[in-house]
């Protein structure tokens, strides 16, 4: 078969196939488009002018919310412009980009969840070393390595990616070009691509998981040793919105990536994508300031109330 991948785009079929649910949609998805977009600048502004908030935690959480509208914004707004066009295309190089910058910013954010669990078992386990242990130097340090692991990973998927031949229908059951629909698309054997996936992708995202996994075992096992009732609740407070945040995040990924690409159903596909793509981005500023007393206070601080 002739390989048409330069000539032709792809078509992306969106969150519904139901015509009449395309207005509805775009609304509700600029909505939470724009919420997310707040929230996290919310996030930044309050961290960067509270001097109280200069601290690992908040500057770990700072480059959070800047990955969470980054991941948010490479794929709304084209599911956006989609949702009021009768024909959903994007080009060749447009979902290399867009399946490129996603993977890139999920393993950033995947590898800063398990710098953030360390971060937590430090301040916890380690309090009188804390300042000693998690230096500014260390941190950039851990926040880089975040960056450049997802750098690198994407980059391999990236090349291998390109690769592929894309032949006969380039029809995409989904609103943004993932990972599983790309490689049921290929004419070409994708079995390099999934090797790629299950050890490049396990190596990072298992190993991030079983960091994350081992910290709050510590931290734990910490808080289970403080006598004080109070205290005990004080202290996994401080925990909490990273741990839901964690586990919400993981849960989706590893469901949606680390399964074989035959069982992949449509349907479901899409409802996990739209879970950690547009819905993850969302949440995590709201769970942070709901459940977060300093960033709270510091909200106060800057109303003047």
């Amino acid at each position: 078969m002739k390989n048409n991948t330069a000539e032709n785009d792809f078509i992306l079929l969106g969150i519904s196939d139901l015509p009449e649910l395309q207005f509805p949609l775009f609304w509700v998805l600029l909505l939470i488009y724009m919420a997310t977009m707040f929230g996290n600048l919310i996030i930044i502004t309050l961290i960067w002018v509270d001097v109280q908030l200069h601290i690992p935690m908040y500057f770990f959480l700072i480059h959070l919310s800047v990955m969470d509208i980054c991941s948010s914004s490479v794929s709304v707004p084209k599911m956006l412009i989609n949702l009021l066009l009768s024909r959903k295309t994007i080009s060749f190089s447009g979902c290399i980009a867009q399946f490129s910058f996603f993977i890139f910013l999920a393993c950033s954010e995947c590898l800063l969840l398990g710098v953030m669990a360390y971060d937590r078992h430090v301040a916890i386990c380690h309090p009188l070393r804390y300042a000693a242990i998690m230096t500014g130097r260390l941190c950039g340090q851990l926040v880089t390595g975040s960056w450049a692991g997802g750098f690198i990973y994407s980059l391999m998927h990236t090349i291998a990616t390109c690769r592929l031949s894309f032949c006969g229908p380039r029809i995409i059951h989904h609103f943004f070009c993932d990972v599983p629909q790309i490689f049921k698309l290929s004419c070409t054997n994708p079995f390099i691509n999934v090797v790629l996936v299950f050890i490049s992708g396990g190596i990072m995202g298992l190993g991030s998981f079983i960091i994350t996994i081992i910290s709050y075992f510590y931290i734990i096992a910490a808080i289970l040793r403080i006598n004080s009732r109070t205290g005990r609740s004080k202290t996994f407070s401080t925990c909490t919105s990273h741990l839901t945040v964690v586990t919400f995040y993981y849960g989706t990924m590893f469901i949606t990536y680390f399964r074989p690409v035959s069982s992949y159903a449509m349907s479901e596909g899409r409802l996990l994508s739209l879970i950690y793509t547009v819905i993850t981005p969302l949440v995590n500023p709201m769970i942070y300031a709901l459940r977060n007393k300093e960033i709270k206070a510091a909200m106060k601080r800057a109303l003047g109330s």
